[in-house]
């Protein structure tokens, strides 16, 4: 698909959901955007607690017995909640810049991809802590165990389930 074809596409989806909604495409953007916000509070607040967590670690007394494989872990979740901040506090350094410019549509499009990025990035980090926690408090096999299992969890919660409502359509009341 060509972009042409992707604009009149867009253009079709935003005709219809005016249609529906009685909306602007001006109106549809800022809903948007205050939508997307919303679903940021929270996983910002989450994924800020769950780094400032890990930051921690490092000065308990028990961090100096972890096996080096055990502090590759431990560096590789910090480093991935570090990396969901970034991602899910970015639409609000865009919104700031972009604030009083007339550039909703970037900014709504830009922060919905961070923000899919960052659940991605979020599912990783929660993937690899709950594999270091099985891997220091049971086994590392368990860790690899649990983190089978995360990942199974969140790929089908947090991605298959969604595009499987979004190919069938609404569901039956």
């Amino acid at each position: 698909m060509d972009a042409d074809d992707e604009a009149v596409r867009d253009a079709d989806n935003l005709a219809d959901e005016r249609d529906t909604r009685g909306e602007t495409p001006d109106q549809r953007m800022d809903r948007n955007f205050v939508e997307l916000l919303q679903e940021l509070r929270v996983l910002q607040t989450g994924t800020q607690i769950l780094a400032g967590f890990l930051l921690t670690l490092p000065f308990q007394q028990r961090f100096a017995d972890l096996s080096t494989y055990q502090v590759g872990l431990f560096l590789t979740a910090i480093s991935l909640a570090f990396l969901t901040t970034i991602l899910l506090v970015g639409p609000v350094s865009i919104h700031r810049v972009l604030f009083r410019r007339h550039r909703k549509a970037d900014l709504v499009q830009l922060s919905h991809d961070l923000t899919r990025l960052g659940l991605i990035t979020l599912g990783l980090t929660l993937t690899t802590v709950i594999c270091l926690l099985y891997s220091v408090v049971v086994s590392d096999r368990a860790g690899w165990l649990a983190a089978a299992v995360a990942a199974v969890l969140f790929s089908s919660v947090w991605w298959a389930l969604p595009l499987w409502l979004r190919r069938r359509g609404s569901m039956p009341r």
